[in-house]
């Protein structure tokens, strides 16, 4: 048997579903996002039903709905009909998940819903049973095969089912205009949190943490100022204060396997001229952005006039737990 074909026969069959479930979204996905949208700029609140694995779906979309500012409840369906219907508030709306709609404890609290003119979004594979027939909208997630070899466990229109919710959160954040200063506001605690509220300008080096040499500077000093400073890198200044370049602990390696006697030579003849550079007032997700995508260690802060003014080590980042 072999065990890593299995594994992509399962994966192949879910993204097959993935794909038809792709061709499928049209108008009523529009209109799903108009009625959240509506609901939102009403002050109201989502309400999200589901029982057994389509509860445990509702509950991510809850997370991830409120994670980007929509306030949304996720009900238990017994608790509903034993008091916590009291949750439920005009103007609200109900997303409720069920693959075959006609899941019995889910049906019961429908008659409630109507009665509190709830409107209400259907998330199903059934499209013409009794919650399809009751719901405004309904978002089909029908599979034409479970990815179980014995066409069972729910797999396919489980993972169906959470990629329509992530698309439906997503376009809703962006149809919102949610940015990112809005994810970081509700997300304090957590290093991205973190990475989106703070500024460059709050975790650089500067003063005596930053090694600043000119380019007439000896590789033997520009070291020195490095050690003196703990830092990987020098900043490289032209003597009117404009960036020249940096030079890095990784050039100084590179030219000395080239040259053993380069310690009296000027730094600008082994710095990198036109450095990777970011602006003191970006945001310090923008620098691990910037760390990352050119694959460096080190990044020049400068000012609005393009003067330097700091470095930004990624070591430093890890320190303040913005990594």
């Amino acid at each position: 048997m072999n065990y890593p074909d299995l594994a992509r026969r399962v994966i192949r069959l879910e993204i097959e579903e993935l794909e038809r479930l792709h061709e499928r979204i049209g108008e009523a996905f529009s209109q799903a996002i108009q009625m959240l949208q509506d609901c939102l700029a009403t002050r109201g609140k989502i309400i999200v039903c589901g029982v057994g694995k389509s509860g445990n779906i509702g509950r991510k979309l809850t997370a991830t709905l409120n994670s980007t500012g929509a306030t949304t409840v996720c009900l238990d369906v017994g608790d509903a009909l034993h008091g916590d219907l009291g949750v439920i508030a005009p103007g609200d709306l109900a997303i409720l998940l069920s693959y075959s709609g006609e899941t019995s404890e889910l049906l019961g609290i429908l008659p409630h819903l109507k009665r509190l003119d709830l409107p209400m979004i259907a998330i199903t594979g059934g499209a013409s049973s009794t919650l399809a027939r009751t719901a405004h909208c309904v978002l089909d997630v029908a599979v034409t095969q479970e990815a179980c070899p014995l066409n069972l466990a729910p797999t396919a229109s489980t993972t169906t089912m959470l990629v329509l919710c992530d698309a439906l959160a997503m376009v809703l954040l962006e149809a919102r205009g949610f940015k990112q200063e809005d994810f970081a506001r509700l997300h304090p605690g957590g290093s991205l949190g973190r990475a989106l509220l703070t500024r460059v300008a709050d975790v650089m080096r500067h003063g005596d943490q930053v090694a600043i040499v000119t380019p007439s500077t000896t590789v033997q000093d520009a070291l020195q100022a490095m050690t003196q400073a703990r830092s990987g890198a020098a900043i490289v200044r032209y003597p009117d204060g404009s960036l020249a370049g940096v030079f890095t602990h990784g050039d100084f390696v590179r030219a000395f396997q080239k040259d053993h006697t380069i310690a009296p030579h000027p730094v600008a003849d082994h710095m990198t001229p036109r450095p990777v550079s970011i602006q003191a007032d970006k945001l310090a997700a923008e620098v691990l952005s910037t760390l990352q995508k050119n694959r460096v260690d080190d990044v020049v802060v400068i000012d609005s006039e393009g003067r330097p003014v700091g470095l930004v080590d990624t070591q430093d980042l890890t320190r303040l737990r913005l990594v």
